[in-house]
């Protein structure tokens, strides 16, 4: 079997794993995720999670920004991404507090560049044109939760209220980018999927023969999505003592119009009696039970501009604007409405010396970052939820084989979501990226 066939079954083997890893249930409980689609996940990986989130501008030989699918064009390796995360969470609302552990599969993607870079040297030509193309498999939302709330009506009964939701909906991505000089454009095309389950049940406790209500909504949702991409390196002038430029501004945008999708829903609504003690028995009466009911809906767009200045092998430093039109959200499965939310972010990335050979600290990538921005979602008193934080970050380069150069990615996130006088989320969040390179793919092997 050839090297890269066997590359080839890896992958397909490694992306059907993660469809199983993405399924599992994070045993979370984030009753912000009864709003909208759940929680959003973060879509970038481990790299751009410890310096947050500088996605319109950052591009890198040797790890992904399927972000900005601008970026791809600057592979100079074929890089295999897979991420993990752990996240505490400490729920607090009038007094009352809850811890939560979650943590699941993150992201899996392969980005490589359609000519091999060894290939450009063994020919003596010096390429122009420079084509990098990306796959990716990530979650979207994420809903997980159980309330349960008591209402004491006088003269009638103590009522309970408990509230359920499972699921999560995820994004399939392929992206190409195409860099000419300096100027690099990307477009992204993909596949939005997933199944989300809501369920609330209304219980008197001990109001005799009365009846239990049950609701339960299954959605399942679908539809295709892009967003395009762009990237300008901007080099300072040349230095004394360089042979080139080792200074450059990267400016770099983003963004989609809104997409649609397509919904297929089921409604259940019953109520029963398992009151045995009046000689009734556990009578069932279904009020509603309709399947493959049709709809659709409207995922938001979106925009984000950037720009990371780099001293290439030794820091970088950048901000990020991102906007996301959630104000047009539209579901028919699910009507609600949500508010439009953005975000601003800095920070960058130290390498003391990349060339030390005696000292592997000095080789390691450092990285902080910061965020303060608005999610879509409000509170009981129409008050738009915040969400803030600070990152830091670790790379830690290892040597596979000859020159090849890989990194484990350490991303540690604490922030907080919510607002003053509701729920608030205070969170710690651990992200783990495993990034393998291999300049081999696409090597045209020479024999004379």
């Amino acid at each position: 079997m050839s090297n890269h066939w066997s590359k080839f079954i890896f992958l397909v083997v490694a992306i059907a794993y993660s469809s199983v890893l993405f399924g599992q249930d994070p045993e979370t409980n984030s009753p912000y995720s009864r709003l909208g689609l759940g929680d959003l996940t973060n879509q970038h990986f481990s790299t751009l999670n410890g310096m947050g989130d500088l996605a319109a501008g950052y591009h890198n030989s040797f790890d992904m920004n399927m972000y900005n699918p601008a970026s791809l064009s600057y592979l100079r390796a074929t890089a295999f991404e897979i991420g993990l995360h752990a996240k505490k969470a400490n729920l607090s609302n009038n007094g009352q507090n809850a811890q939560v552990w979650s943590g699941n599969l993150s992201y899996i993607a392969l980005g490589f560049p359609m000519r091999n870079p060894r290939n450009e040297v063994l020919d003596r030509v010096d390429t122009k044109v420079h084509w990098g193309m990306g796959f990716s498999l990530s979650p979207y939302s994420n809903v997980g939760y159980f309330v349960e709330t008591e209402e004491t009506r006088p003269s009638i009964d103590t009522i309970l209220y408990s509230y359920v939701g499972d699921g999560g909906t995820y994004k399939f991505r392929w992206a190409n980018s195409v860099r000419y000089k300096n100027f690099s454009a990307g477009l992204m095309m993909g596949y939005f999927f997933g199944s989300i389950d809501f369920q609330s049940d209304v219980d008197f406790q001990s109001l005799g023969s009365s009846y239990k209500n049950l609701f339960e909504d299954r959605i399942k949702m679908g539809g295709f999505i892009w967003n395009l991409g762009v990237q300008y390196d901007y080099y300072l002038p040349i230095r004394k003592g360089e042979r080139s430029s080792q200074r450059r501004f990267t400016f770099g945008a983003y963004g989609n119009p809104a997409s649609t999708f397509n919904t297929t829903s089921s409604q259940l609504r019953r109520r029963s009696n398992p009151d045995y003690s009046v000689g009734i028995g556990d009578s069932v009466d279904t009020l509603r039970n309709v399947t493959d009911l049709e709809g659709s809906g409207k995922l938001p767009a979106e925009i984000g501009i950037g720009f990371v200045y780099t001293e290439i092998n030794k820091w970088r430093a950048g901000v990020n604007y991102d906007f996301v039109g959630w104000s047009g959200y539209e579901n028919d499965a699910k009507p609600e409405t949500l508010t439009d939310s953005w975000r601003l972010s800095i920070g960058g990335e130290y390498i003391p010396d990349n060339r030390s050979y005696n000292n592997f600290f000095k080789k390691m990538r450092y990285r902080a970052g910061a965020f303060y921005g608005k999610d879509p979602r409000s509170d009981g008193f129409n008050k738009q939820l915040t969400n803030y934080g600070i990152t830091l970050g670790l790379g830690i380069p290892i040597i596979l084989r000859q020159q090849n150069v890989s990194f484990v990615n350490f991303a540690f996130e604490m922030g907080q979501l919510g607002t003053e006088n509701s729920l608030q989320e205070n969170y710690y969040k651990l992200t783990v990226g495993f990034t393998l390179n291999d300049d081999f793919w696409f090597f045209k092997r020479k024999f004379n």
